[in-house]
């Protein structure tokens, strides 16, 4: 395993061993699947999920993924066999993520902080009729025109 791989898996596993201890986080947003809500480099602190109620459809969630956390909107909750599947998806994504169960979201986004990479405050509002199209479309277009510039 190398180095950079070995200080994200300890930085994973750190972060889900506070948020399992009750305590808040705070993390760097990287990617675009929640533009233009969150842009890369905004600051999110993350609440462990079981220090108020369930999340509801429209909230931002943190998911526990292999390679660490994913923040994406919980879209809907739907109930299969008498268990409750919470499904997200990012907002400028074209699908769902795949479902899970309470057990799999680490925590809920308090609050966003501005850096000096992103001085723009992140929306982390309930939004329970994101524009997933148009949202879709400004990352399409942001890539392209970052391609552009390097030219």
């Amino acid at each position: 395993m190398n180095k950079y791989l070995n200080k994200q898996t300890i930085v994973k596993d750190i972060s889900l061993s506070l948020l399992a201890e009750g305590k808040t986080i705070r993390i760097k947003a990287h990617g675009y699947s929640m533009y233009p809500c969150i842009k890369p480099g905004s600051l999110l602190l993350i609440e462990p999920i079981q220090l108020k109620k369930a999340p509801v459809p429209g909230e931002i969630i943190a998911i526990r993924r292999e390679n660490g956390l994913v923040v994406h909107r919980l879209s809907k909750i739907v109930i299969k066999n008498g268990i409750r599947f919470y499904i997200a998806r990012g907002d400028s994504n074209s699908r769902f993520d795949n479902p899970v169960k309470i057990t799999e979201i680490a925590g809920r986004i308090v609050r966003a902080e501005t850096t000096g990479e992103n001085p723009v405050i992140a929306d982390i509002r309930i939004n329970t009729r994101p524009n997933y199209i148009s949202n879709r479309f400004r990352v399409i277009g942001l890539h392209i025109m970052m391609k552009v510039r390097r030219l």
